[in-house]
């Protein structure tokens, strides 16, 4: 436990933190990953490029500071960290790594109103953080490894098939090479890859939704490639799609994350999607079907247009169910897609569409997607007066914010 002194001084940088957050993270990776190359074998390099890693951190640091006497308001941010920790292989040892730079860059940022009685009192508080950290994440690795099916870090899967989805979405089904049973997942969750890309110098760690209902031989993730192999993200996609070939060998991590689909509730359900973030979403459709019979489903998907738009022909095939309504959006639909009515409308997901085609009171809201898409539907909800509980989403990538 912290005395109240630390807990007053730690709440007294919560001003600093909030104006000068982003720029201490990005300085405490500069000096971590200086003194530690090797721990860019486990980080995203293209969430550290486009600084998505920096602002998630300076956002969790500024609400551990808010929260220091009463930590357990943001054990629901700990959880969603702690998965993300465990998929990567975060460890024990590297918090007292993470603790004494951000220390430094805390430091180094403020200067001398970083006195040594602050520094002394953040220093108490991390331990504070990382002990809760660590405590979370043994119980996510104990759970992992002992579950039936489980293991332990990462594991070797067969790519098993290759399927073309849509011009830039693949699948690739994914089996263990041992031949032996996998674990069970919950409808929403992840899987990392691990990758060594020839000229390489570290390992590549990307997480991604599994897009098929759980209780398969297998796990299949869908995967977008994205423009360009310039930026790290692009990089690992195009290599994934290019490269990886049916037979070749991933080393995989056990399923992981907390945007889960919850099957105790038999209240209509609403599943919106864009883009690739379709994959968790027709995971969570299929497994309903499966499931709860008799729940309501509202299937909303937004794309481009029929070129991109993945995984379609499993959609309309639970669509003939009567519990199944789906609606599909192109916002730039080809000729092709006019004339084969490939779409229900034309445009972008509104609120005043939701008020009028979807049964919203009472129902679970499921989203995910491109950031604008779900600050769209995000606001548009909570216009709607749907509330907070019964909105759920899910980010690619370090927790962002749809304010």
């Amino acid at each position: 436990m912290l005395d109240q002194k630390t807990i007053d001084l730690v709440k007294s940088t919560v001003p600093v933190l909030e104006k000068h957050g982003e720029q201490i993270t990005t300085r405490f990776y500069q000096l971590m990953f200086g003194n530690h190359p090797e721990l860019l074998n486990i980080f995203n390099h293209a969430n550290q490029k486009q600084g998505k890693q920096q602002r998630a951190l300076a956002s969790a640091v500024y609400a551990a500071a808010m929260y220091i006497d009463n930590l357990e308001a943001i054990l629901p941010v700990v959880q969603q960290i702690a998965h993300k920790h465990r998929s990567l292989g975060i460890k024990p040892e590297h918090y007292p790594i993470v603790g004494k730079h951000l220390l430094l860059a805390i430091k180094d940022v403020l200067g001398d109103a970083a006195t040594d009685e602050i520094i002394d009192a953040w220093a108490k508080a991390y331990g504070i953080i990382a002990d809760a950290f660590i405590s979370v994440e043994a119980e996510m690795y104990d759970e992992a490894a002992k579950q039936k099916g489980g293991w332990d870090g990462f594991r070797n899967f067969i790519v098993d098939r290759k399927v073309e989805e849509s011009d830039v979405i693949t699948s690739f089904y994914l089996v263990p090479e041992d031949q032996k049973e996998i674990a069970h997942f919950i409808p929403g969750q992840y899987i990392s890859i691990k990758l060594e890309i020839e000229g390489e110098k570290f390992t590549h760690i990307r997480q991604y939704s599994l897009s098929d209902a759980p209780g398969k031989e297998y796990y299949r993730i869908s995967v977008k490639r994205e423009a360009g192999t310039a930026n790290p993200d692009g990089r690992v996609s195009n290599y994934l799609h290019d490269e990886v070939k049916e037979g070749d060998v991933l080393k995989v991590s056990a399923p992981a994350g907390d945007f889960v689909l919850d099957t105790t509730k038999n209240t209509p359900i609403a599943l919106l999607s864009g883009g690739v973030g379709i994959t968790p979403m027709l995971s969570m459709l299929k497994t309903v079907v499966e499931m709860q019979p008799e729940r309501k489903v509202t299937f909303i998907h937004a794309a481009a247009n029929g070129n991109v738009h993945a995984l379609r022909n499993e959609v309309e095939a639970l669509t003939a169910l009567e519990q199944v309504n789906s609606f599909f959006f192109y916002d730039s639909p080809t000729e092709e897609d006019r004339q084969n009515n490939s779409f229900d409308v034309e445009g972008y997901v509104t609120r005043d569409w939701i008020e009028e085609n979807v049964t919203y009171k009472d129902a679970e809201f499921y989203f995910c997607g491109p950031v604008p898409f779900m600050k769209s539907v995000n606001r548009s909800l909570k216009d709607l007066g749907v509330a907070e509980d019964n909105i759920h989403f899910e980010f690619f990538g370090p927790k962002g914010s749809l304010v």
